[in-house]
Order: C-alpha cells, then sequence, then structure tokens
C-alpha cells in the first residue's frame, strides 16, 4: 500500500484506531519496566507508543505515514509524555541490532511474503536478548469476519508461522481465539486473533 493511501487513510482528526492501547498489550504490563526502551512497529496514531511511554518506557514509534505521526505527537503531547518519532519504511528500515528491549508489533500485517519475512528478520535482530516482543496479529479465519485487517490470507499469521519465526526463543505465551474487539472504526467487532509473548534467547 502507498504513501498516499496510508496518508489519506488518517487524514482525519478521528483517531480512526482509538486513542486506547490494544487490550492485548495492556494485558502485558507484568513484563514492562519503567526505563526500558520500546520499539512500537508502525505504531500509527500512537495510542500503543502513548501507553508504553505511561508505563515510564522510552518509546521509538515508527511508521510509514507522516499524516498519522503527526496525530501521535498530537496525542502524547495530550497525555503529558514524549515520543521519539520516526517515519519510516519498515521494508527498507536499519533494524538496528540489540537495540531495544521491548518490540510491540500489533496488527502490522500490511505486507505478504517475502516483505513479511523482512520485518520479522528486522524484529529478530534489533530486540536484545533477553528483550520481549509483545505480538498481536489476526489469523486467516479474520477474512470470514471481515472486521479489520488485511483481505489477502498471505499476510495473516498461524501458531505455525510463529512458532517457526519464535520457536527458538522463549514463547512464554501463545494463544489463538475469537474475540470482540473495538479498536476506532477499522477494527470493531468479532475478531480471529492470535496473540504471543516471547523473550530473546
Amino acid at each position: 500500500m502507498s504513501l498516499e493511501f496510508w496518508n489519506a487513510r488518517y487524514a482525519t482528526d478521528e483517531y480512526i484506531f482509538g486513542t486506547a492501547p490494544n487490550a492485548f498489550l495492556a494485558s502485558q504490563a507484568a513484563h514492562l519496566k519503567a526505563g526500558q526502551r520500546a520499539l512500537s512497529v508502525a505504531d500509527g496514531e500512537g495510542r500503543n507508543g502513548v501507553w508504553l511511554a505511561q508505563q515510564g518506557l522510552a518509546v521509538h514509534a515508527i511508521d510509514f505515514s507522516p499524516a498519522a505521526l503527526d496525530k501521535a505527537a498530537k496525542l502524547a503531547a495530550g497525555c503529558g509524555v514524549t515520543l521519539e518519532i520516526e517515519q519510516a519504511d519498515v521494508l527498507d528500515w536499519s533494524w538496528p541490532e540489540a537495540a531495544y528491549d521491548v518490540v510491540v508489533a500489533i496488527f502490522i500485517q500490511f505486507v505478504p511474503p517475502p516483505g513479511r519475512e523482512r520485518i520479522i528478520d528486522g524484529i529478530r535482530r534489533t530486540l536484545k536478548p533477553g528483550g520481549t516482543l509483545i505480538l498481536q496479529g489476526y489469523t486467516p479465519k479474520q477474512i470470514e469476519f471481515g472486521t479489520g485487517g488485511p483481505s489477502n490470507p498471505a499476510n495473516l499469521y498461524t501458531e505455525a508461522d510463529l512458532r517457526c519465526w519464535f520457536g527458538d526463543w522463549d514463547i512464554v505465551h501463545l494463544h489463538e481465539h475469537e474475540s470482540v474487539i473495538s479498536e476506532g472504526a477499522h477494527h470493531h467487532g468479532r475478531s480471529a486473533l492470535i496473540d504471543l509473548v516471547a523473550i530473546k534467547t
């Protein structure tokens, strides 16, 4: 999807995915410690990055869309926190090695293979040993629900995918489920989800 597509999607005063953090991310607060450095991948309008900053983490929020990041900066300012904001295409970004204590990847399923695998390789590279990955995505069944996410099944995650990519790490939580979510106008309704928390070994 082009930069024009994403900027047009975010070109509204409404926060299209809401301003509250993703519920699964918020449920994993016990894995977070003040002072940690966190990367929020494709952070969009900032709802997850701002919440991480409110927990005392130093947050680097990257996204493709300047329009989204402008809204993230406004949300952060309104909440009294700061984010390190960078406009970046994750397919071409450098993914600095062992740079973050926490990587948050919430609904980043905007490309099929092989681009998807490049992002996974980047996540594996940039998380420090002992660091925590918190990920939530849609499973292929989500296409039946049509309540958010991509229409291409190749973009979606299965348990086998996640075990293939992160099975050499300490997987402390991996769960497929169907749940009702309400995250703005674009993620709303019964959804087919998969959750992962993994510690890099």
